[in-house]
């Protein structure tokens, strides 16, 4: 009987398997990794011309009963749900029942006055200033196994005494104010917004796998277990009890997926209106374009406009890439913790749209030049000796390189995750095998390179070399005692153990703190910059990647 279920098993699997097309070999080689047998995987999906023209699943969906993955397994997608939120909010929009130019306040009064500041389309383009609330459940020190609830999270929102920023003056990505846009949807429609998109779009669409998941005791038909890897071939299970919908939380297959792509050309349900509202990118206070718009990364890849989002939550990665003017997109939904499903679309638009990619223009070259220094382009083949060095990405989040094996190495210091990079032009270089991220090392000074550009896709983030400053006067004693937030309702504490200054929350484990500048501390969750009263320290603000100036005062 056993040998019996295995045969239909992979008997199963071929069936899942669409006819092959020309590029299915080099298509099939970009996920060779996981043609291993006991490992997870993911499915893949291109959809070209109104056609899903090849679909196929790798690796297991469920590695406790060997069930390989399939254009027809259910996965949860992360953030690249926040389409179907915004879908929600432009539904509501264009049926007249609010405007985008509405603010925050009008539905949640209890907020703080900067909420009449903050409309729904801050919320659509990530430029509200609200705080990221998985960043503050970390904060708190809440871990991945930890729960709470839609009622726990709006609290510690109106508890948050400050914004980021000013609405409208930057782009910070804030899972908080897509979960918030769901909360509108209920308040306007009077019905949550898992039922509202099944009324509006899933049926209508004929979507009938898809559901935003609001209740994790659901039963889920052909749902794809998520998995972390937890040592060499070997993972865990990881998945969340957590039942927050909006900034993720949409569970669909491949199969699912194409009715949404193709209703993105055919009108009969979402009209060209809806569409226009969808990928209409957000305008800062200066006037700056950004590349979000609702929900949606409106961007370029070599040179062709994509639209596209990814989604990383717990066991999950996704990415849905579609390039509209060839009518063409790619879909990749996997379920182990270490997919890199946004590198892995662009490799396979590569096979699929090999000879329709722009070649580089002068413009390009112009911005090469003008990371120059002194004459010297960031072209030059420095030596990596020169590059090696701390760049901060951002306070807290720094980019180690150094040298191993004859091979620069990128540690990053907020998963303490590591890789090499390779160079591929002078002062430019790429992970081996993924050509969508590079690092340029420009502007030589006293020897060093100063500058590090990390490009993917069209997205550019510069890094400075991290400066070296003398701390050798900083009395660590001055730092020792208990901090609390208010904002965060939450106690930290600074203590010394043998010469060494740690910090933990509350009653959770100490870790090494690391002095970064004069009154300035980098901490496991973010950089604290202290301040001081009459020469003692009275507390710190600490910024955390998408939460930031949040308030300790010492006890």
């Amino acid at each position: 009987m056993k040998r019996a279920i295995i045969l239909i098993t992979f008997s199963l699997y071929s069936i899942f398997s669409m006819a092959q097309i020309k590029e299915s070999q080099a298509i099939d080689s970009i996920f060779s990794e996981w043609h291993k047998a006991n490992t997870p995987g993911c499915a893949l999906g291109i959809i070209e011309n109104g056609e899903l023209v090849y679909a196929k699943g790798y690796g297991l969906a469920n590695m406790e009963y060997d069930i390989p993955n399939s254009p027809s397994s259910v996965f949860r997608i992360g953030s690249t749900s926040k389409q179907f939120t915004a879908a929600c909010i432009v539904l509501l929009a264009e049926q007249g029942q609010l405007s985008l130019e509405n603010t925050l306040s009008e539905y949640f009064p209890e907020f703080p006055d900067y909420a009449k500041q903050i409309t729904i389309r801050h919320l659509l383009n990530h430029t509200s200033g609200i705080r990221d609330y998985l960043q503050l459940a970390y904060l708190k020190g809440y871990g991945d196994d930890d729960y709470y609830t839609d009622a726990h999270l709006m609290a510690w929102l109106i508890n948050q005494s400050d914004l980021n920023f000013e609405p409208g003056e930057e782009f910070l990505y804030s899972n908080s104010g897509y979960w918030l846009l769901g909360q509108i949807v209920k308040e306007v429609s009077g019905m949550n917004m898992a039922d509202f998109a099944q009324k509006e779009i899933f049926a209508p669409l004929l979507m009938s796998n898809t559901h935003f998941h609001n209740d994790h005791t659901q039963i889920v038909k052909n749902r794809a277990s998520g998995y972390m890897p937890s040592g060499m071939d070997s993972y865990r299970i990881s998945m969340t009890t957590l039942d927050m919908i909006g900034d993720g939380g949409i569970f669909t297959s491949i199969e699912d997926i194409k009715k949404w792509d193709d209703a993105y050309y055919n009108s009969e349900v979402l009209s060209e209106a809806f569409w226009k509202m969808m990928i209409e990118q957000g305008v800062l206070n200066n006037g700056e374009v950004i590349d979000y718009a609702s929900g949606l990364f409106v961007t370029e890849y070599k040179g062709l406009k994509a639209v596209r989002h990814g989604g990383a939550f717990v066991g999950f990665r996704a990415e849905l890439l579609r390039f509209p003017d060839q009518k063409m997109s790619i879909a990749i939904f996997a379920n182990r913790g270490d997919a890199n499903p946004s590198a892995m679309a662009d490799q396979v638009a590569d096979v699929m749209l090999k000879g329709k990619f722009v070649e580089a223009t002068d413009a390009v070259e112009d911005m090469a030049a003008s990371d120059s220094s002194e004459g010297e382009s960031s072209s030059v083949a420095y030596p990596l000796d020169q590059i090696v060095g701390q760049y901060k990405i951002e306070p807290g989040v720094i980019l180690n390189l150094s040298i191993k094996n004859d091979s620069l190495n990128v540690l990053q210091s907020w998963n303490q995750s590591s890789y090499n990079i390779v160079r591929v032009n002078g002062g430019r270089f790429q992970i081996p095998g993924d050509d969508g991220l590079s690092f340029t090392f420009s502007d030589l000074k006293d020897g060093q390179t100063q500058t590090l550009t990390v490009l993917q896709g069209s997205r550019e983030t510069i890094a400075p070399r991290k400066k070296e400053v003398d701390v050798s006067g900083v009395k660590l004693s001055d730092f020792v005692g208990s901090y609390y937030s208010q904002e965060l309702d939450v106690t930290y504490i600074f203590e010394l153990e043998n010469g060494i200054l740690k910090s933990r929350i509350e009653d959770k484990l100490a870790k090494q703190c690391t002095i970064e500048d004069i009154d300035q501390i980098a901490l496991e969750q973010g950089v604290a910059r202290f301040q001081r009263t009459n020469g003692v320290i009275s507390g710190f603000e600490l910024d955390s990647g998408r939460v930031k100036n949040l308030v300790f005062k010492k006890k």
